[in-house]
């Protein structure tokens, strides 16, 4: 299964693959290239779980990269033999987190942020108004990581039979620098090439040398797969992506869309439960507030359990707080409740820079209370922060709703702090630490369809001409800017994400990358 190049493939459609490759006959093992891979931590979790259980068929898993990334080597860790390069690299040094500031180029193009946050942890508007960390922040991120770490190191030692102290120490200063020291540390199995990786495989399937290895690409291997079918359903509804209003699309969940999902779901018979799958670090709070009531109503017609993926962060977390059952990996990075408001004076870039002057007429005091071509005014300021403190209570008071506790011990764990799903399990904020397809056989027994029921994502997937036109424009577009900018289309996209910052947000306050 799967060598060469393939599409982005969906966590939740691969997954479905490994389990259904773990019954089919014809199906003698999985074969893993890995030398790109681009997936958070928890997806990373997932797949690695269905790779153990499809091991436990007594199907083989092997694994082989001319170098392994950290992440690639974690998914890697459940193959029951792993192979590197002669010439190739275990990157195995830790996590990091990085946090780009962007005060100094706000300064040189005279761009002022008018900020309005509630909570000491509320750290998404840093970047626009320090040039380093914040304690309050450090101190998050210093927990999260390390606690990300640990899960990883944990899993890597029960698949490899290494301690984790062993592990840890490695890691500290990069031990692991060169293709012998991966073997002296027993982290891969043996150096090879890719050729003598596919003997080794050739022998696994009782093939001659000269004979030909019948693997198939994921694409091919979905488009045979036959599931039973069934009259009850359990609805998928996946929000991956920042929240927005209006429709959806790559990289955004529009909250127009997964609002009408929702509703076509809670409002079709044959849906019995329905679990929401979200992979968000936030986003719109008005956006997030209008998916959070469908939810709800939702939730008085049958059961909605919320699946967590790498992110639950602010408006994400608030998607998934009105579920009957909220389930989280212990990597998941969830919480961060709070909301803040930013807008930005561009009037000295207007005027100075740029020779733009203008002037407003407005009724009132306050006409203009959305304006980037001057500064708030203090009457105008005090509104905007008034705004973002009802909606924090707002926030607060339906997160204590949905779980069940006073307002006040939820603004103790809230503030806009983040937590790994572990510490949000502890404090209230999760109710069980476990995978998506927990959250599948959850919804089914609250259901009582557990003996018989089929699984339906909403919306339903596109045919491949529609995914071969849809957004071609764009993406051909994006690529030619890419090319053009070189090393500066990294600066160009944090542009364009600082633009849809503008008003009121429930957002995380990084990114996490393997690194």
């Amino acid at each position: 299964l799967i060598p060469g190049e393939e599409p982005a493939i969906g966590l939740l459609q691969l997954k479905d693959a490994i389990a259904y490759a773990k019954t089919d006959a014809k199906t003698k093992g999985i074969y893993l290239r890995l030398n790109e891979l681009q997936a958070g931590i928890t997806s990373i979790k997932e797949i690695r779980e269905s790779l153990l259980d499809f091991r436990e068929s007594g199907k083989w898993v092997v694994a082989y990269s001319s170098g392994y990334s950290e992440g690639a080597y974690y998914l890697a860790s459940a193959a029951d033999h792993i192979y590197l390069n002669p010439e190739g690299q275990v990157e195995l040094n830790g996590l990091s987190i990085n946090v780009t500031f962007f005060k100094r180029l706000l300064d040189k193009l005279e761009i002022k942020p008018q900020v309005f946050r509630v909570g000491d942890f509320k750290s998404a508007v840093e970047p626009f108004v320090r040039e380093n960390m914040s304690e309050e922040n450090r101190l998050q991120l210093n927990q999260m990581v390390n606690g990300l770490y640990d899960g990883m190191l944990k899993d890597i030692s029960a698949a490899r039979q290494i301690p984790e102290d062993d592990l840890a120490a490695l890691a500290k200063t990069m031990v692991v620098r060169k293709p012998g020291d991966a073997i002296t540390y027993k982290l891969v199995d043996a150096l090879m090439f890719e050729d003598q990786v596919r003997d080794e495989l050739r022998n696994r399937l009782g093939l001659e040398a000269s004979d030909k290895i019948g693997f198939v690409r994921f694409t091919e291997y979905t488009r045979s797969m036959n599931f039973k079918s069934s009259p009850n359903e359990i609805a998928v509804i996946v929000a991956d992506g920042e929240i927005m209003p209006g429709k959806a699309d790559n990289g955004l969940v529009g909250s127009s869309t997964f609002v009408n999902e929702l509703r076509r779901a809670r409002n079709n018979d044959r849906v019995k439960a329905i679990v929401i799958r979200v992979n968000s670090p936030g986003g719109v709070f008005q956006a997030a507030d209008d998916i959070w009531r469908e939810v709800a109503l939702a939730t008085e017609k049958k059961p909605v359990i919320a699946s967590m993926s790498d992110y639950a962060t602010s408006g994400g977390y608030y998607l998934a707080m009105a579920s009957d059952t909220i389930v989280a990996q212990p990597t998941t990075v969830t919480g961060s409740i709070g909301i803040f408001s930013v807008l930005f004076d561009m009037s000295g870039l207007l005027e100075n820079k740029l020779g733009i002057t203008s002037e407003e007429v407005k009724t009132g005091d306050v006409g203009g209370l959305i304006t980037v071509t001057r500064p708030l005014t203090a009457m105008e300021q005090e509104i905007w922060q008034q705004q973002t403190n009802d909606l924090y209570e707002a926030f607060t008071r339906k997160a204590a709703e949905g779980r069940g506790m006073s307002q006040e011990n939820i603004k103790k764990i809230a503030s806009g702090r983040v937590w790994t799903g572990v510490h949000g399990k502890d404090n209230g904020l999760v109710d069980i630490l476990g995978s998506y397809q927990d959250a599948i056989e959850i919804a089914a027994t609250k259901a009582g369809i557990a003996a018989d029921y089929k699984v339906r994502y909403y919306p339903q997937p596109k045919t491949f001409l529609e995914k071969l036109t849809s957004g071609w424009e764009d993406q051909v577009s994006s690529k030619a800017i890419a090319k053009e900018m070189g090393d500066s289309y990294y600066f160009y996209q944090g542009w364009k994400k600082l633009q849809r910052y503008q008003g009121v947000q429930a957002r995380l306050p990084f990114e996490l990358e393997i690194k």
